[in-house]
């Protein structure tokens, strides 16, 4: 109004809208003031019930329908311009329909079905306004849209929906209810026809009619008419419902169709569906026999045939077979599969349906001759319950299921059996012969390449496929022939671990299997399993003599030697003059204080006296070097012996000519390291490495230089081979034994790691039978019956009230840092050592860590000198050692103080030798020693007293202190006392070290649980 008022006005100026409001507003009735006015929140909310007619129901809305079009793609709606009887209509195109679209209308004032001012896209807001469309309908559309949004490309501002596009069947439930929610379902034109709902549901089916040939038609078949495919349109994909239409003879203008919609039950298949769109089809009479031995079968399987003019007798089908089909493949197995024979199929049908079988197969017929079967009670038969359709087979089961299952599955008379392919299988008639042979190897005498050959029935069988039946825990194997045998688990179990442990420690790349010398006691194992043949056998007797030292030749103790050898002396004489004589080196791990300095000299004295003119090669810690030469001096004084104490440039002679003139050359390993160079160059008779733990290190300068020296005798003399792990005695054995295992790698992997830690005692009982000919290990408790007896003991100290509360402010500090580096070990080793070593040396005085700490009282050291002055009045001898110098000064110092005499030893000592005579001649009772510079090497008798001031978990290293005193020659009962600190790391550090020990014995002595090196668990554990 207001519009209107101001496009009428006149006047040369126009009124401003705000003016012409004014002034209606002011025009108009207090009446209709207070309609147009804007309404509250309470009015609004009341608004719909106070508009309600008298009954409390709001007016009901315009009803809305849905509606139907066939469409073509390129033209869109199917139209006519002239009428059905038109003279011209049969001059006129008929777009060919493809696709069916629907969408809403509301009914007109006129009472007609228009689209004007409704849509998808605007469905939702139909409900808003004063006029509203009936709620029921306007729900039920817009579900209508929601399925099409949700199954289909349709868009929401698409005019129309396509039927034909939509996968979902659901909206099939929606149009069975459109009469009953009051939807009318019209067409389109100008009559809108209304459009049928089927009252049942359709199927497609082919239609065959009989004359001079046959006509095969596709249609749908509903209500017992069919609808031509001409005149029809599958719906959804896949197909759930049909669209038929036949044109409206009164239609003048437009070409009305009447449409019949009609649901799809069941789903047609893809196939079926593209038939359908094809048509109908001829077959001539002259292809009848081809229709009916190739076609037909499959077809009538697929889908219902029928003849609605009666014109063609449908035959039936013969009911399915169940068929067995065994499949014989290579490498001896086979595969039996289950499945239905059809009359006409390609290929056996599942045994079990597909879902998508369903249309064509009998499944009466097939329950009934499964039900009917008489199956053998054989578990591989059956999945779950049921028929396995498939069965997979090898080995026993194979043999079993050929020989006994197969024959009565043949006899039923429900089964056909059809054996694909040949196979036919047989017992072996006599055992398995295991043969081993072989030759000497290109890469030297120590080295045998060894070939193994198993043999049954006079046909050879490839080792690789025992072990890979073994592998499987098979108990029996086929040969390519059919022949096959029982594997006898005990013998092949043997072999295969045999080999795998030979071949694991060859270098890579080695295709034959090599056995050194060394590796005797893996090629006696090897002979008990077979038939070894004369030049093997030839080759390993050679060297058999190593795995029993007693039996091996007594050697007559050399006349330049001036000692009488115990018993065992003399054995580990005879060993050594063997490994000597055969070439092979070894090492001689026997307890310390057993004399196997003696024995070693027996052995260099028995090498000059039968006419070896080179010189043998020691190498000892620098503490050690002049022990042997009084050792030499004293039991073999005709050897001519000579000592390098130090390098090339201060002595001024090579060593070449050093060397020109002796029988043996004693050096250093600080020396050897030094100036190898020099040391290669010297023809050697041998090399002994004397506390050969000193390259135990296989990273280390002096293990490389040592490894390299040649010469064709090396020797390891060692009282403790191993301290901390397994690759210490490997890199002995890599020295002196090179080729008894791999490299260290392969060592590691195959023997370190799974001793160490999985605790595998297999593995542990195959090291030592390995080791025991080449390393000879007797305890003092095993040979010298004669030693007095050793006592130990342990004096647990409770530390001095302000000393713990130093060492607990300081344990708190390191235990933070050190666990927040021991994840990465191998970088922070360093720092982490530092730190345990400080709480080492704070166990035993504060001030040794700070000077600050100078007043607080040292309890250990205050101990030491209560157990010092009975020790000492009572006329005793005694040791002291420490590993820390710092601590061993302020024992000194005490010493002084309270007047005691004592010896003193550290790595500073210039003249040892003075220190040692000192003790032994009796001057002092005391001897004061740094375990370093102490722990090996040294005699000391008379003592018969030990203190170990400072424990620490590698209990090798007291070991060997404690053997200065506890050693051939003790006459007197020996006390070890060990001062431990409670409430410190030294506690911790005691349980850890009788784990540790554990290791060494396990491999050296008796069974027992392995551990290895210090881990960053035991770490913890000294900080917990």
């Amino acid at each position: 109004a207001i519009t209107r008022l101001n496009g009428t006005c006149s006047c040369p100026v126009r009124l401003n809208c705000k003016h012409l409001v004014a002034l209606i507003y002011v025009g108009l009735s207090a009446r209709q003031r207070e309609a147009t006015a804007p309404r509250s929140a309470w009015e609004s909310a009341l608004a719909e019930l106070v508009d309600a007619d008298e009954d409390g129901a709001a007016e009901p809305g315009y009803p809305l329908g849905l509606q139907f079009e066939l469409l073509a793609p390129a033209v869109g709606p199917v139209r006519r311009p002239y009428g059905y009887n038109s003279p011209s209509r049969s001059s006129q195109t008929t777009p060919v329909p493809t696709m069916l679209g629907i969408r809403p209308v509301k009914q007109g004032p006129k009472g007609k079905w228009i689209r004007t001012g409704i849509s998808w896209s605007n469905l939702t807001y139909q409900g808003y306004g004063k006029q509203r469309p009936d709620s029921d309908h306007l729900q039920w559309l817009s579900t209508i849209a929601s399925i099409s949004l949700s199954t289909s490309y349709y868009s929401s501002t698409a005019a129309w929906i396509h039927l034909d596009s939509l996968t979902s069947d659901t909206v099939w439930d929606l149009l069975d209810k459109a009469a009953e929610v009051g939807i009318s379902l019209v067409g389109s034109g100008r009559s809108q026809t209304p459009v049928t709902m089927a009252s049942s549901t359709a199927e497609i089916v082919i239609d065959v009619v009989q004359d001079d040939g046959l006509t095969l038609r596709p249609v749908v078949l509903g209500d017992g008419e069919p609808i031509l495919s001409e005149n029809s349109l599958l719906l959804g994909i896949p197909s759930h419902g049909v669209v038929s239409w036949s044109p409206l003879e009164e239609a003048a203008e437009i070409q009305d169709y009447a449409l019949t919609l009609t649901r799809l039950r069941p789903t047609p298949s893809r196939e079926l569906r593209s038939v359908f769109l094809d048509g109908t089809q001829h077959v001539p009479a002259a292809d009848f026999d081809k229709f009916y031995r190739t076609y037909f079968p499959a077809l009538r399987r697929r889908v219902r045939v029928v003849s609605t003019d009666s014109s063609f007798e449908v035959p039936q089908l013969p009911p399915p077979r169940l068929q067995l089909t065994v499949e014989h493949l290579p490498s001896h197995r086979m595969i039996a599969r289950w499945g239905w024979n059809y009359s006409g199929a390609d290929q056996n049908l599942p045994l079990w349906p597909d879902a998508r079988l369903h249309s064509y197969r009998n499944f009466a017929v097939e329950a009934s001759t499964l039900q009917s079967l008489s199956l053998p009670d054989v578990v591989y038969l059956f999945d779950k319950g049921r028929l396995a359709p498939t069965v997979s087979l090898s080995g026993l089961l194979m043999l079993e299921f050929l020989s006994a299952v197969l024959p009565e599955l043949q006899m039923d008379p429900v089964i056909d059996v059809v054996v694909v392919g040949e196979a036919s299988y047989r017992e072996a008639e006599s055992d398995a012969i295991i043969g081993i042979s072989g030759e000497p190897s290109s890469e030297g005498r120590d080295w045998f390449d060894l070939m193994i050959t198993v043999t049954v029935d006079d046909e050879e069988v490839a080792l690789v496929d025992i072990f890979l039946a073994l592998a499987h825990n098979q108990d029996h194997m086929i040969l390519p022939s059919g022949t096959y045998f029982m594997l006898e688990s005990k013998a092949f179990d043997q072999l295969r671990r045999l080999i795998e442990e030979a071949r694991s420690l060859q270098e890579p790349g080695s295709h034959t299997m090599k056995v050194s010398r060394f590796q005797s006691s893996l090629v006696d194992e090897l002979q008990e399993l077979g038939v070894v043949d004369a030049q093997a056998l030839a080759w390993q007797e050679s060297v058999s003599a190593l795995n029993t030292v007693s039996a091996m030749a007594a050697q007559p103790v050399p006349s330049m030697m001036n000692v009488t050898l115990r018993p065992y002396q003399q054995d580990g004489f005879n060993w050594l003059s063997f490994l000597h004589d055969s070439g092979l080196g070894g090492i001689l791990a026997d307890d310390m204080g057993l004399g196997k300095t003696i024995q070693a000299l027996s052995l260099i004295c028995r090498a000059v006296e039968t006419g070896v003119s080179r010189p043998f090669l020691v190498v000892a810690p620098t503490s050690v070097v002049g022990n042997w030469k009084s050792e030499a001096a004293r039991f073999a004084p005709e050897l001519s012996v000579c000592v390098i104490n130090e390098t090339m440039k201060r002595r001024g002679v090579s060593l070449v000519d050093v060397a020109r003139d002796a029988d043996v050359v004693i050096t250093s390993y600080a020396l050897f390291r030094l100036e190898f160079e020099g040391y290669q160059e010297v023809s050697w008779a041998g090399l002994l490495l004397d506390e050969a733990q000193f390259v135990k290190n296989h990273q280390s300068q002096g293990y490389k230089c040592a490894k390299k020296l040649s010469t064709p005798f090396k020797l390891a003399i060692t009282g403790t081979p191993m301290e901390n792990n397994l690759m210490e005695l490997w890199s002995l054995f890599s020295i002196t034994a090179p080729g008894l295992f791999g490299n260290s790698t392969k060592f590691g992997a195959y023997y370190a790691k799974p001793i160490e830690k999985g605790g595998e005692y297999e593995k542990l009982a195959l090291l030592r039978r390995r080791i025991r000919p080449l390393m000879l290990r007797r305890t003092k408790e095993q040979v010298a019956g004669d030693l007095p007896p050793k006592q130990e003991q342990i004096i647990e100290l409770e530390l001095n009230p302000k000393h713990q509360k130093v060492y607990q402010t300081h344990l708190q500090r390191e235990r933070q840092k050190v666990l927040g580096l021991i994840e990465d070990m191998n970088k922070n080793r360093f720092e982490i050592f530092r730190s345990l070593t400080l709480l080492r040396r704070l166990s035993l005085d504060a001030s040794l860590i700070d000077e600050e700490y100078a007043g607080v009282p040292s309890t250990k050291l205050d101990a030491l000198l209560e157990q010092l002055e009975d020790i000492v009045a009572e006329g005793h001898r005694v040791l002291v050692f420490s590993q820390f110098t710092g601590f061993l000064t302020k024992v000194r110092d005490r010493l002084d103080n309270v007047g005691y005499r004592y010896s003193y030893l550290d790595g500073s000592t210039r003249d040892r030798a003075a220190v040692l005579e000192e003790f032994k001649s009796g001057d002092a009772p005391i001897f004061l020693i740094s375990l370093k510079a102490g722990g090996f090497g040294l005699n000391l008798t008379e003592a018969d007293y030990v203190f170990l001031l400072d424990p620490w978990w590698n209990p090798a290293s007291e070991a060997q202190a404690i053997d200065r005193v506890h050693r051939i020659g003790q006459t007197k009962n020996v006390m070890v006392y060990r001062l431990v600190a409670k409430g410190t790391i030294e506690e911790k550090v005691m349980a850890l070290k009788d784990a540790k020990a554990k290791l060494f014995s396990s491999v050296m002595e008796a069974d027992g649980a392995s551990a290895g090196a210090l881990t960053a668990d035991d770490i913890r554990s000294l900080l917990s």
